[in-house]
């Protein structure tokens, strides 16, 4: 290789390197509509045996409803957050030391899966990004509110 042409091929290289990760910025960020992520989403759990619920399940009214006589924690969530997702599979992972008398309802926020319900949640406790969670009280009055966290972080709230 000649000298004279190296420096025209660090020129390109460092070219087709920003176009590549521009063009990767582009389609990963969020509301891009172009990458969308796949997280398992908490499922409830209802057995007719025991008319117990799972701890983690994803919201909807009835199971809200349902959950009145526990402490209910509302974990705003988007499918694009980098940080929900490892709190998600956390969660998931560590149900079982979710106290019985807790039930933690994963409010898809500001993504692909969320509908009205969930954004008038979301306006109801003024939630402006996700990884939000809300401890809400019998009548679904905010108790508590934090940002961040996993478990540990849930559990000390809670206790």
């Amino acid at each position: 290789m000649q000298r004279g042409n190296f420096p025209a091929i660090v020129v390109i290289v460092v070219i087709v390197l920003a176009l590549a990760g521009a063009a990767f910025y582009f389609l990963n960020r969020p509301g891009s509509g172009n990458l969308r992520v796949e997280t398992q989403t908490p499922q409830a759990t209802d057995t007719p045996e025991t008319g117990s619920m799972s701890r983690y399940v994803e919201y909807s009214k009835r199971l809200s409803e349902n959950s009145v006589d526990k402490r209910r924690v509302l974990f705003f969530y988007a499918n694009w957050c980098p940080t929900c997702r490892p709190a998600n599979a956390e969660l998931e992972a560590r149900i079982s030391e979710i106290p019985e008398d807790v039930v933690v309802l994963r409010v898809n926020y500001n993504d692909t899966e969320t509908d009205t319900e969930e954004e008038a949640l979301a306006q109801k406790y003024g939630i402006t990004y996700q990884h939000t969670f809300v401890e809400i009280d019998q009548d679904g009055n905010e108790v508590k509110k934090w940002n961040g966290g996993g478990l540990d972080q849930l559990l000390a709230q809670v206790n």
